[in-house]
């Protein structure tokens, strides 16, 4: 997630945006859908509490008595405090289990399973920078929805593919079926980005007649179901996100234990085999290649996580609910890499189209699902909207509000 694009997306929230939320009298409870949102990759906050035998430098903290914010905390950013921060986030892979684990000492934990804070907010203290769906959120209790009631967020530890999610996937199917039974009809759900690959996993784990109950639509904006080429970028060097006090090969450490990186890798049935991700001057890099990629830049646990995540989600199953794939278009998104030292230096970027992070053609893969399934399969084209911003859209926040409450 960029947080620059997160500060330009706040200049959004204010004024027109509201003119259109506020057009029109808020229907009734019971007259429209209960909502169930769900964040992106570092789409909501995560919580830490230390008890540990040693630190990497003596500015960190060893212990501490109550969970306090890891992500996002700005101020865990600065210099050297940032190796603290790396330290504590990161999550160890263990080769024989095939399972990753909390640093030793370090308790992670998600906050706010069922509200919207942890969505609204990166950072508790609601600074701009850190705004991620409170203006979606704003919209929809605009329309009459309720915080906590019939919208509901479902975060997640964006850190881990879904294969080691399974007890969130039990409170999600919980609380939809809780939704349902309160408000007495079936849930939409409105997803973002690597969500919208969590709820594809959810929804091909769930029987049809209980899709057929419990789901009413699921809206899913900037989906990279085909994976995404930014990623290779960050295994190979690190992205620092365009925020220059930290430095890319600083926070690689961190995205490269993160199981869900090496998941959003591009996959065949999207892209072409022969199409050359990474140029050097050594060797170049398909997504046949990505045993030797990992080899080569000298990270040998991401083959095998790789390799543990590829098959999770089956490219040809549709979710078998009705779908609203919504993408952005002509934003200048990575697309290959030109690099003249690998992988230790940033690459020259080769661009092409989409919303600046997802490539048009993993967002477009919702169109292979259509005769696929019975329910309906809508896609919506959001020309020059960015990953982030497009959530304080018109256009998305006016679609969304068609499909709650309709025309």
């Amino acid at each position: 997630m960029d947080l620059l694009c997160l500060y330009r997306s706040t200049l959004l929230m204010d004024g027109l945006l509201f003119l259109l939320m506020l057009a029109d009298p808020a229907l009734p409870a019971g007259s429209r859908p209960p909502v169930v949102l769900v964040p992106g990759d570092m789409g909501n906050q995560l919580e830490a509490k230390l008890d540990k035998p040693s630190v990497v430098h003596y500015v960190c903290s060893k212990k501490t008595d109550h969970y306090f914010t890891l992500w996002l905390n700005l101020e865990l950013l600065l210099p050297f405090i940032i190796d603290c921060w790396i330290d504590n986030i990161r999550l160890v892979y263990n080769q024989t289990s095939h399972t990753t684990q909390f640093p030793e000492g370090v308790d992670v934990r998600v906050p706010g399973f069922g509200d919207t804070f942890s969505l609204e907010f990166l950072d508790p203290s609601k600074s701009s920078v850190g705004s991620y769906l409170h203006t979606m959120v704003e919209g929809l209790v605009s329309w009459g929805y309720e915080r906590g009631k019939d919208l509901r967020g479902a975060p997640y530890d964006w850190r881990r593919a879904p294969n080691e999610n399974g007890p969130y996937f039990l409170a999600l199917r919980k609380m939809i079926e809780e939704m349902y039974q309160l408000y007495k009809g079936p849930v939409v759900l409105v997803a973002h980005s690597m969500g919208n690959m969590y709820m594809l996993y959810f929804l091909q784990q769930q029987p049809q007649d209980w899709k057929d109950k419990y789901i009413l639509a699921f809206v899913a904006l900037g989906p990279p179901w085909g994976g995404v080429a930014k990623t290779l970028r960050v295994l190979a060097s690190g992205d620092n996100n365009r925020i220059p006090v930290i430095k890319s090969l600083k926070i690689r450490a961190q995205q490269r234990s993160a199981v869900s990186t090496t998941w959003l890798l591009p996959y065949n049935y999207t892209w072409s085999p022969q199409k050359v991700f990474v140029h050097t001057p050594k060797a170049n890099y398909t997504l046949q290649d990505y045993r030797q990629f990992f080899q080569d830049i000298g990270f040998k646990d991401g083959w095998s996580m790789r390799q543990d995540t590829e098959g999770l989600i089956e490219a040809t199953v549709p979710p078998g609910v009705r779908l609203h794939c919504l993408y952005g278009t002509g934003v200048p998104t990575p697309e290959s890499y030109d690099y003249e030292s690998f992988p230790d230096r940033d690459p020259k970027i080769r661009y092409g189209s989409g919303d600046g992070t997802v490539n048009l053609q993993s967002a477009l893969h919702c169109q292979t699902w259509r005769g696929l399934q019975k329910q309906e399969v809508s896609l919506q084209a959001l020309p020059g909207n960015e990953h982030i911003a497009m959530l304080a859209n018109t256009t998305t926040l006016a679609y969304l509000k068609h499909v709650l409450l309709g025309p």
